[in-house]
């Protein structure tokens, strides 16, 4: 007889009787080993293995070759939900696609990444959407929805997003702490993962590196509190990569790994990432925590369990029933038909056409790509330049304006357009004439010989990445090439300083010179690359030459009689008699070459940039806004040869530049395989531009605040709060048409507020408008935004066409929350609704005034004041109340911090005062800026910072008053009561 089929196994149950029945079935050892990222199957029952975790940021990365889609600040630009969904379905498509062929390809992917934009000198900058939490939303949540597919049961990939919380720095990512006030944690940073979870796409979160509050965010207790609050989905919280060992290993937050994981199990972490595909060591602590009462079953059982959940909905234990898998002969069944399949409550549903292996590099995903990449550039100024005209001649210079740039989460390129590829595809190449810009040179030693790279027969080697690979930080360099030596003639190579004095040199044939394993120097890379990037060096002024350092390493070049190699580790940084010492010979400078051609043309393209892996990237944060020094002295060479000078940014970020002299500027992300056609599209016209910023363009270093000041509201940081004069603003991008904009009306009905208004192209060639809806309080109780994001709307529109745009928006988007009740309100009062083209650009405006919640001064006489409530602060930071959940407040230095907290009502008196507090120092209360009424200090320092008291004082104060706490020495003040 055959045996019964197991009830995990029916597609007519829910899924949640499923994933019970399959857990009553798995042994504690069988589920402690699914905690890892890479679970093991279970042959018994006919389990797969399964993994956690695929990049997908903008294609699917790191296996091999994929469609490339612009950056994810690129996808930003765009401002169109409607195009990221259909990234988003391209790229999920692509996954099914690749795991046929691989089953290493993962349907657990790990996109997008919704931290804000909050610093444009953050390294990861290119990751993210916006310094907007309502953009964000917005395009991550049709990110999601394309990942996730229209199936109502079975998803096509299940997406997490990254990073929670608060994370905005790559310097000391692991180890520095995010101090996020309740208004900034609520209004802000909780607002993007929070919308796009409710929208109901999202599979789960990536905790971050950094810690919030004192708190790791492996430990956050806002993964319990509020982000499985937002959904009845069961959500999966994956760690980072190596951060379940760094609680004990850098941020020494627990003395023991069964400790620290324990911790973070019971926090919400489902899936340890750690230790590559090696399981033992995390199943060996969470045996250990177990065995020493630290963890419960029950509390494997809870991760588990939401692993589980994403595996069903992934089809994985329905095969014939998934809509998405690719089947053999292209459809389900191969027949063209459609499946049926149950739903997640048992209802049997009719699904849609399975994928195909076909799905892949598709006609379709390939003009999506160029799609993509045309919406995303940003016209910044044009002084008429732009577009050009037909018959121009146009020299296309810089060091970007031949390259197609990838990042550490692309995919390998299929497809490859660079700026002067898509010009020359455009104009002709008799039209166009190009000069890179790079400084020639030739390294001498001081013995008169050069180096010199050796011919090969081989073709250039192969991008890191191009082989398919679970951790492409593993790849190694390339060993089948010769070596460098030197010879009488040497050979020129190309010289390139990206910035802060970090160079790259290649060789004739294309090739970057690298460092591989063994130490020795090749021209072996097609580009730069890699986690530890082996292609960049140093020349470090010595003895009337320089040294040539090494960067990755860390290690001086050197000449040895069977090559050159960098100094063995015991040599490394040193300044030995033996150090090689090369002078730098100057065949060409690139300006030389620059002003030739600029002279030579009627318009001059400037293209500059970065590229991804140097300088800001994941783990190293940018130090500048400028443009490095050697891109400053192409531009100004191209300028002075020829005044119709167009400057074409291609970036992961805000650069600040001086615009004033250049007629045009235009600004795109890396855009992909169809960048370099997607530009010569923009500046010839054929596609007006229609990108808008998502992040605000400072005009200096000196407007930004600290990297790690993550208080917008205090720092008066982003669009939302910044009171300087920016570059170029948020939500600013120029178009080659015009529009007006006219017929506002706004009304408040029910719950919403309507608001509607009509668009008009007044120009002459089809073109998107950006349509922006801005929100600014006009009479608030606290500081609130100089103007807010509600709603957007990007219009195609012909050339005398109108559009009638309309939007509801929820009167909840106009409350803040309200740190005296520890809640949103809704403040009544007048509220400016702005329309316009940008946050600066506001052509329309009306008034409506909303009833709402009148202000109540806080109840402290009953209720007391939580620390962290403060309205206004300076030189404090919060810390953790204690390990697990809550906050304090302590000085950020040796110097004293300030508290204030506004309105608080004392009813008929008190007489006296309760500090709750850890540590040593003192607390002084004052009322309305008088002096000190209380002083009150622990009798001495408590055993540690956790180990609270409470101290006891007279107080006396009556009605309501400002109140004022000062903070002095080593505390953490926790909570204040009164009474009496």
């Amino acid at each position: 007889m055959t045996a019964p089929t197991p009830p995990f196994r029916d597609p007519h149950l829910p899924f949640a009787k499923r994933v019970d029945d399959l857990m009553s079935r798995l042994t504690l050892d069988e589920k402690t080993a699914f905690l890892h990222q890479f679970a093991p199957a279970v042959e018994r029952l006919g389990i797969a293995a399964f993994r956690t975790g695929q990049e997908a940021l903008h294609g699917v990365a790191w296996m091999g070759p994929a469609t490339v889609f612009p950056q994810a600040v690129g996808l930003g630009a765009t401002w169109n939900e409607d195009l990221v969904r259909r990234v988003g379905e391209a790229v999920s498509r692509e996954a099914r696609a690749m795991r046929a062929r691989d089953e290493r390809v993962g349907l657990n992917v790990w996109s997008p990444t919704v931290n804000l934009l909050r610093h444009p000198l953050w390294g990861r900058n290119e990751e993210g959407y916006s310094e907007d939490p309502r953009l964000t939303s917005a395009i991550a949540t049709a990110y999601t929805r394309g990942l996730r597919g229209d199936h109502p049961t079975y998803w096509r990939t299940a997406p997490v997003l990254k990073h929670w919380l608060a994370h905005n720095n790559e310097t000391a990512r692991d180890t520095s702490s995010s101090s996020v006030r309740p208004r900034v944690l609520h209004e802000y940073d909780l607002r993007a993962f929070r919308e796009t979870v409710e929208a109901g796409a999202v599979a789960g979160v990536m905790p971050a590196y950094n810690l919030v509050n004192g708190r790791p965010n492996h430990l956050s207790p806002y993964l319990g509190r509020h982000l499985r609050a937002w959904t009845e989905d069961d959500l999966l919280v994956c760690s980072d990569a190596g951060a379940p060992s760094n609680l004990v290993d850098s941020e020494h937050y627990f003395d023991t790994h069964e400790e620290a994981t324990a911790a973070a199990l019971r926090a919400g972490v489902d899936s340890f990432t750690d230790h590559g595909t090696d399981s033992s060591k995390i199943v060996a602590r969470v045996r250990g925590a177990l065995e020493q009462g630290l963890l419960t079953e029950a509390d494997v059982d809870a991760a588990v369990r939401r692993q589980l959940s994403v595996r069903f909905r992934l089809g994985e234990f329905d095969p014939e029933h998934d809509p998405h898998a690719v089947r053999d002969g292209g459809t389900a069944e191969g027949d063209g038909t459609t499946e049926s399949s149950a739903d997640g409550d048992g209802t049997v549903r009719d699904g849609g056409a399975a994928g195909t292996a076909g799905d892949f590099d598709t006609p379709e995903h390939r003009a999506l790509a160029r799609e993509s990449a045309e919406q995303a550039v940003v016209l910044l100024k044009n002084d008429g330049v732009l577009p050009l005209a037909p018959g121009t001649h146009v020299a296309v210079v810089g060091l970007l304006a031949d390259e197609c740039k990838l990042d550490w989460y692309s995919g390998t390129l299929i497809h490859r357009s660079t700026p002067l590829e898509g010009l020359y595809e455009r104009f002709g190449a008799d039209r166009v004439s190009f000069a890179e810009g790079v400084d020639r040179i030739r390294l001498r030693r001081t013995d008169g010989t050069y180096l010199h790279v050796l011919p090969s027969d081989d073709s250039p080697a192969r991008a890191h990445g191009t082989e398919a690979a679970l951790d492409p930080a593993l790849l190694a360099g390339r060993t089948d090439l010769p070596p460098l030596t030197t010879d009488a003639v040497g050979t020129e190579l190309a010289l390139v300083d990206w910035g802060e004095g970090v160079l790259t040199l290649r060789a004739p044939d294309g090739r970057y010179l690298s460092v591989a394993e063994d130490g020795y120097l090749r021209a072996s890379a097609d580009q730069p690359g890699g986690w530890v990037v082996q292609e960049t060096f140093r020349l470090e002024p010595h003895a009337g030459g320089h040294l040539l350092r090494h960067t990755g390493t860390g290690r001086l070049v050197q000449v040895a009689a069977d090559g050159v190699k960098v100094a063995a580790d015991t040599e490394a940084g040193t300044a030995a008699t033996d150090t090689e010492v090369f002078e730098v010979v100057v065949t060409e400078r690139g300006e030389d070459a620059v002003a030739r051609a600029a002279a030579a043309a009627d318009v001059v393209v400037v293209v500059a940039g970065n590229d991804p892996h140097i300088n800001g990237r994941e783990t190293e944060d940018r130090t500048t806004l400028r443009l490095p020094g050697h891109q400053e002295r192409l531009l100004r060479a191209a300028r002075a040869a020829n005044p119709a000078t167009v400057l074409a940014l291609v970036s992961a970020y805000p650069y600040a530049v001086d615009v004033e002299t250049l007629p045009a500027v235009l600004w795109t992300a890396h855009g992909g395989q169809a960048a370099g056609t997607a530009l010569a599209a923009v500046l010839a016209g054929d596609v007006s531009p229609a990108g808008r910023l998502p992040q605000t363009w400072y005009a200096d270093d000196a407007d930004l605040p600290g990297l790690l000041d993550y208080d917008v509201i205090g720092g008066r940081q982003t669009y939302l709060y910044f009171e300087g004069t920016p570059l170029f603003p948020f939500g600013h991008g120029l178009s080659y048409a015009s529009f007006g904009y006219a017929d506002l009306s706004a009304r408040v009905r029910d719950e919403t507020v309507s608001v509607s208004f009509t668009v008009t192209n007044t120009g002459g060639m089809p073109a998107d408008e950006v349509a922006q809806l801005y929100v600014r309080a006009e009479a608030p109780s606290v500081p609130r935004p100089r103007r807010e994001l509600l709603a957007h709307r990007r219009l195609p529109l012909a050339p005398g066409a109108s559009a009638r745009v309309s939007f509801e928006v929820p009167l909840a988007a106009f409350a803040f929350w309200d740190v005296a009740h520890d809640r949103w309100r809704l403040e009544p009062g007048p509220y400016a609704l702005l329309v316009g083209a940008s946050s600066e650009d506001v052509r329309l405006s009306a008034t409506v005034t909303l009833d709402g919640e009148p202000a109540v001064p806080r109840p402290v006489r009953e209720r007391g004041l939580e620390a962290v409530d403060f309205d206004e602060q300076s030189g404090t930071m919060i810390v953790d109340r204690t390990k697990a959940v809550g906050d304090a407040v302590t000085p950020a230095s040796d110097s004293p911090g300030e508290l204030l907290y506004r309105d608080c009502d004392f009813g008929a008196g008190v007489g006296g005062v309760t500090v709750s507090v850890a540590g040593g120092g003192t607390v002084e209360l004052s009322l309305d800026g008088g002096p000190a009424v209380a002083v009150l200090s622990p009798h001495a320092p408590t055993a540690g910072p956790y180990d609270y008291v409470d101290v006891d004082g007279a107080f006396t104060a009556e009605g309501v008053h400002d109140l004022r706490i000062g903070l002095r020495g080593a505390l953490r003040l926790a909570h204040v009561g009164f009474s009496g």
